[in-house]
């Protein structure tokens, strides 16, 4: 026995996860992977990853917002959106457009085919999100989502 803890439960394969069991992140990582993973198997057919699909319905539901405002609401480094935006927009997804209230920024649009596919990948989120929680009573995935917002809200 080594490591830092007693021997405790041990998964299917026959490995001891003691430790891991009673960690919080190796949870949330766990089900992160499992949702993340049908999530991508189901926006495949819309070539969308998971942060793709968050700036676009940003976008869609913020027109005009600036790179500086999904940064914030998506906690994405600004040189990791450059390359997101830029692959969007050269997809025909997005444009820039001059922002009205600041002539030095940019804001971003979703084009009439943008549109199309968001709405299209807003059908596919949907069904993706019910098959992964097929487990959980409404009740449970209300009380799933309060309980992660309280972890993550106050960083």
């Amino acid at each position: 026995m080594s490591g830092c803890g007693n021997q405790g439960p041990t998964d299917p394969g026959g490995v001891d996860t003691g430790i891991l069991e009673s960690l919080l992140g190796y949870h949330a990582r766990r089900a992160s992977l499992a949702i993340v993973g049908r999530f991508m198997e189901h926006m495949a057919p819309h070539g969308l990853r998971p942060v793709d699909f968050s700036v676009l319905t940003l976008i869609a539901q913020n027109p005009g917002i600036t790179s500086r405002q999904i940064c914030a609401a998506l906690a994405i480094q600004p040189p990791n959106l450059v390359g997101l935006v830029g692959g969007l927009q050269q997809r025909g997804l997005i444009e820039r457009r001059p922002h009205p209230n600041d002539r030095r920024a940019v804001g971003l649009h979703l084009t009439p085919d943008g549109q199309r596919l968001h709405g299209a990948a807003c059908a596919t989120a949907s069904a993706a999100e019910a098959q992964a929680a097929t487990a959980l009573t409404a009740r449970e995935q209300a009380t799933l989502v309060r309980l992660l917002r309280k972890l993550y809200s106050d960083v």
